[in-house]
């Protein structure tokens, strides 16, 4: 198994906690079969009374990774996917980012220069800027009940039955809202990789701003 987990103390402050999201996402892409997240970071692990140690571990390399890479492809897609998804009936791109950043008021990101978001994207809602996801954990970050996610998810029209796509601005909150969604056993998820720093690169791509207009 490969276990995951960041040493951020504090990963509700910070990116901290989601840099182990998106390493395990790449990871199960890639082909490792058993993906272990440490739910709430080095924190809950400290808060239960577990040893830490400072001693260096050296890797033991191995000559070859042992099957094709990627092992999943289908758990990633890139630009015309998401395009595609977004003229499917079945299909939807979730915008795993705050109202803010969702609307073009800011783009939630030093590097990121253009503001707003992908059209027919439907909201999926970090929390209060690029670096927070709490509308997806508990008060002690770990992760919340899956059942009031999928609860919020169903109100937008986010079900299993769905081909659905998650994406942020480089994919660190989409693969956080991935992870919820596949343990949750939703059989058709993945995460838009390139996100708003890919679509957005590419004057050729609509972007849209404001509150949206609802049907």
């Amino acid at each position: 198994s490969a276990p995951v987990y960041d040493e951020e103390r504090f990963p509700g402050k910070s990116a901290g906690h989601l840099g182990a999201m998106r390493s395990a996402a790449i990871l199960l892409y890639a082909g490792v079969k058993d993906v272990r997240i440490l739910n709430g970071g080095i924190t809950s692990w400290e808060d239960a009374g577990y040893e830490l140690s400072t001693e260096e571990v050296e890797p033991d390399p191995v000559d070859d990774f042992g099957a094709e890479i990627p092992g999943r492809p289908e758990l990633m897609i890139d630009t015309p996917e998401a395009k595609e998804y977004l003229s499917a009936s079945d299909a939807e791109l979730v915008s795993v980012r705050s109202w803010p950043e969702f609307i073009g008021e800011r783009s939630g990101y030093h590097y990121i220069e253009k503001k707003g978001r992908i059209p027919g994207a439907i909201f999926g809602n970090c929390g209060s800027d690029a670096y927070h996801m709490e509308n997806y954990r508990n008060f002690d970050h770990t992760m919340r009940e899956y059942q009031e996610v999928a609860d919020t998810w169903i109100e937008e029209g986010l079900t299993p039955e769905k081909r659905l796509a998650f994406y942020c601005g480089t994919g660190w909150r989409g693969s956080e809202a991935f992870w919820n969604a596949y343990l949750m056993g939703w059989p058709k998820v993945s995460v838009y990789d390139g996100g708003w720093y890919e679509w957005s690169s590419d004057s050729h791509n609509p972007i849209e701003k404001g509150e949206p207009i609802l049907d």
